[in-house]
């Protein structure tokens, strides 16, 4: 626990038959402090320490024996996850816009937005994609509030409201015959 504060580490591989403390105490005295991704690899194999190990924040659970290649290929994998939310979060943090998904609000320059569920919808998945062209299919399969049968014109409008509510028309480019694109 001391040497997770004197440097910071990219992943922690953490066995659960510690000396002197239990690894699920170890891990959830971890994910109390840092936001680090989390392997648990033991030798115990109960399915009560592993769901324990889980539910207080491993993001895996290896048992022992394994293949090195195994260990690697989940370190691999882990490491992805939290590369991708981490460029997500930082993408969102330094944006314009502020996306409480939690919430289902979304402020802009500090201001809430109010957006109706599919216009919502939307905006949010706009953000994620910021800088990036989105077609109105996109749109349409990958916002829940859209029912599969609208029509691109339904789209077109609520894109419409959206800039609307926003105040800068700009901010939501048109980009002919494809879709629209969330300017930076």
């Amino acid at each position: 626990m001391s040497i997770l504060k004197l440097k910071p580490y990219d992943l922690v591989i953490l066995d659960l038959t510690l000396p002197g403390m239990d690894g699920l105490e170890v891990c959830e005295a971890i994910r109390e402090r840092q936001d680090i991704p989390i392997i648990i690899s033991s030798a115990r194999s109960d399915v009560t320490d592993k769901v324990n190990a889980l539910e207080l924040g491993a993001d895996d659970y290896l048992p022992k024996p394994y293949d090195p290649r195994e260990l690697e290929a989940r370190i691999s994998s882990v490491l992805r996850r939290y590369e991708a939310k981490n460029e997500a979060k930082n993408a969102r943090e330094h944006s314009d816009f502020k996306l409480d998904e939690g919430a289902m609000q979304i402020t802009y320059k500090g201001r809430p937005l109010d957006l109706t569920n599919a216009e919502y919808g939307i905006l949010a998945f706009m953000i994620k994609k910021e800088g990036m062209v989105v077609s109105r299919e996109d749109i349409i399969h990958n916002v829940s509030a859209i029912n599969e049968d609208s029509s691109n014109k339904s789209i077109d409008v609520m894109i419409g409201r959206i800039r609307n509510k926003l105040g800068d028309k700009s901010l939501i480019e048109s980009v002919r015959g494809i879709g629209y694109k969330l300017v930076k």
